[in-house]
């Protein structure tokens, strides 16, 4: 979305929104912002990828861990309620 866009929607909200709505969207936004950020994969290095390799290994020699359908079956309710929760966050703006 362009600058004059945002800047034409800003100008639109602090037109329309008391206060109280405001604050309410600035605290929506920031809490939106921080679960966006928290997402971002960190940075590893050799040795943690292949202890955690090395890890899976063991626990999957013992019989532990989760079936690759059903991950991806909790990986598919993730994504269905993520893209509610920012359908539900755009109707609300």
């Amino acid at each position: 979305m362009s600058t004059q866009a945002l800047t034409g929607l800003r100008d639109y909200l602090f037109g329309t929104l008391n206060i109280g709505n405001l604050y309410w969207l600035a605290n929506e936004l920031t809490e939106y912002a921080q679960k966006k950020e928290a997402q971002h994969l960190k940075p590893y290095t050799m040795e943690e990828i292949n202890a955690m390799i090395d890890q899976a290994e063991r626990e999957s020699a013992l019989g532990l861990g989760q079936e690759s359908e059903e991950m991806f079956r909790e990986l598919e309710e993730e994504f269905a309620r993520e893209e509610q929760e920012e359908l539900e966050y755009a109707e609300a703006v």
